[in-house]
């Protein structure tokens, strides 16, 4: 989870983001390879697995624990670090794919803005074909890849070009955790999405814990509710107050 104070509570919680996609990150070139940026990684994130939907899976997240959880914020050599925060609506969509193995198993699933990678964890612990995990910043396929190993999965394949908008082929479902945090984005996930369903049929998930611009969205009429999880007080805490988290299955025709 995110601190309120952590990285200047990672820049207020997406406040005034950028939506992912629009941006390429420069702080990775800094590191020069793989191997430094996975040890950086290593030395500044905490392994993690309680005090969340999913105390079955481990991530290496950002915590009170490591040292830039109280550094000034633009000491951070790496680009924001969504991907060392486990999101409610990660967490939502994660505990729907454990406690429903049917939805990912024997599945090709593709989880968009995948950041630490337990949605696509939980589909792989559930059985899915295969998984592709999509975030446009490269340390995130880092972390994704160390979470793996944490949960004795081979990595992941992993694509950091934006794949919102691209014409997707083979792809069963689609998962996304957390990602209506911005209006421009939401409305770009919208048309997409829609655009998956209706050309290959594509099952669509939405992660979210009530945040205004999913819940305010058109997209909203179109969303059928298939759980929704009361989140533990830590993550209460560390979220402004947020109770609970849902899982949605996007259906255009609703």
């Amino acid at each position: 989870m995110w601190p309120l104070r952590g990285l200047g509570g990672l820049r207020a919680v997406r406040r005034n983001l950028r939506p992912r996609g629009q941006n390429r990150y420069t702080g990775f070139a800094r590191f020069g390879s793989e191997e430094s940026v996975t040890q950086f990684i290593l030395e500044n994130t905490e392994v993690v697995s309680g005090n969340s939907l999913t105390p079955e899976i481990q991530l290496r997240l950002f915590t009170p624990n490591c040292k830039f959880w109280y550094e000034r914020p633009e000491l951070w050599p790496l680009a924001d670090p969504f991907w060392a925060v486990y999101w409610p609506g990660g967490q939502a969509l994660a505990r729907y794919l454990l406690d429903t193995p049917g939805a990912a198993k024997g599945r090709k699933v593709l989880d968009v803005g995948s950041g630490c990678g337990a949605s696509a964890i939980a589909a792989k612990l559930s059985g899915s074909a295969d998984v592709l995990v999509n975030d446009v910043d490269p340390a995130a396929a880092i972390a994704c890849k160390l979470n793996c190993a944490l949960n004795g999965l081979e990595p992941f394949r992993s694509e950091t070009e934006n794949l919102i908008g691209s014409e997707l082929k083979g792809w069963d479902l689609i998962l996304l955790g957390d990602m209506f945090y911005e209006e421009a984005l939401a409305d770009s996930l919208h048309t997409w999405l829609q655009s998956c369903i209706q050309a290959h049929g594509t099952q669509v998930l939405i992660g979210d814990p009530g945040r205004a611009h999913l819940e305010n969205h058109r997209i909203r009429k179109h969303l059928h509710q298939l759980a929704e999880y009361e989140l533990p007080p830590g993550v209460r805490k560390e979220n402004f107050g947020l109770t609970s988290s849902s899982v949605w299955h996007f259906q255009p025709e609703l």
